[in-house]
């Protein structure tokens, strides 16, 4: 029966590190009828999160590796799964996370129906106890937030990850573009979302994004600073991405702002402080702060600091320097893993998906299906 095919992919997706937890009211199964043809779903569930070449895929799906190349390059430009191509001509497909990853490439092909029903099921999706032990957001400061005084490593500043790159790409935010196809959201600005490398190079293959220079990613760091966004890159070390997030539209800060402690959850080495003695109580950083850690009480501010995340929104535009960023004490910090492989590899841990022995024997698979494999390979 084709709800059975939907429930095995939704239970393959829910066995990546990232997850795809099931609901009472059925509403992530909705979700993939809108995203996955029946035979796109049949043929997800063959890939995994080793890259692998079309004939080898071909040989685990039953079909010829003409049909999985064509396949695998129709999903690749739906956003269902993820595609790299090297300068040799070499092909390769793994599987992707709901999110980050399925639900952000549909960013060019939302309609109210999917974003209605992803909506409802984002509440769901947040697993805040994992987060507390395995954060999925992390939250970095402009440079402009940064005192000089302050010991940071680069990849705790914004613009350094950017100064890092050789290839940017900028694309729409899927939360603010969907909220206000609903007629929710904000007016904060809509390209501000940076990828880099092979995601750049994703991104603009599909359609869903434009490359850019340098400068230009600089500017948006600063346009996104103005506008009050949090920069949110990926909870590892090299950046793979800088998102610029609002509290009212984004999906991750929306449902973390319903839990009394943030901090616990996002992934920053900062907490701002407060100097009382020399507020003059104009209430800017209350506006600007997406967490609520800020709040103006009887004409005086206070600061919640398990509500702060380390953004530095509050700290630029202090007109009396009142509000500095600290680093929180060791024990306070969550350590954050070299590369998004590790990351996801301890959270496939800690969330019982994904053991080193599971590990090894997808590894050992993939290698021995390479090898049975050849490339005109067919039925």
């Amino acid at each position: 029966m084709e709800n059975d095919l939907y429930k095995k992919l939704a239970k393959h997706l829910d066995n990546l590190p990232g997850g795809f937890p099931e609901t009472d009211s059925g509403v992530e199964i909705r979700i993939l009828k809108r995203l996955f043809t029946p035979e796109d779903a049949e043929l997800a569930l063959t890939l995994t999160l080793i890259e692998e070449e079309p004939h080898v895929i071909a040989k685990r799906a039953g079909i010829s590796a003409e049909e999985a190349t064509k396949r695998l390059s129709e999903m690749e430009k739906k956003g269902l799964i993820y595609g790299t191509h090297s300068k040799d001509n070499i092909d390769r497909y793994m599987a992707l996370h709901f999110i980050i990853g399925i639900w952000e490439f549909q960013v060019d092909k939302l309609n109210p129906d999917l974003v209605r029903d992803v909506d409802e099921y984002l509440p769901y999706w947040a697993d805040v106890d994992t987060w507390k032990n395995v954060p999925q957001i992390r939250s970095i400061p402009v440079g402009e937030a940064i005192d000089s005084q302050l010991e940071i490593t680069s990849y705790e500043n914004a613009e350094e990850l950017v100064d890092k790159q050789d290839k940017i790409a900028v694309a729409p935010c899927i939360c603010r573009t969907e909220q206000q196809m609903i007629g929710k959201g904000c007016d904060k600005p809509l390209e501000t979302c940076l990828s880099f490398g092979s995601g750049a190079e994703f991104y603009v293959r599909n359609g869903m994004g434009r490359f850019i220079t340098k400068d230009e990613a600089f500017n948006i760091l600063k346009q996104a600073n103005t506008a009050g966004l949090v920069l949110s890159p990926g909870n590892s070390q090299k950046a793979t991405f800088i998102c610029a997030c609002c509290g009212c539209c984004c999906g991750v800060l929306r449902t973390l702002k319903t839990y009394p402690k943030p901090a616990e959850i996002v992934s920053s080495p900062f907490v701002a402080r407060h100097n009382k003695d020399t507020c003059i109580d104009c209430s800017v950083c209350v506006e600007r702060c997406q967490m609520d850690a800020l709040q103006s009480n009887n004409g005086k501010i206070t600061l919640d600091k398990e509500r702060c995340i380390g953004c530095g929104l509050c700290v630029t535009t202090c007109p009396t320097d009142s509000l500095i960023l600290v680093r929180k004490p060791e024990d306070w910090q969550h350590a954050v893993p070299k590369n998004f492989t590790l990351m996801n590899i301890k959270l496939g841990q800690h969330r019982g998906k994904l053991s080193m022995g599971r590990l090894m024997k997808m590894l050992v698979k993939s290698k021995l299906d390479r090898i049975n494999s050849p490339k005109k390979w067919n039925l």
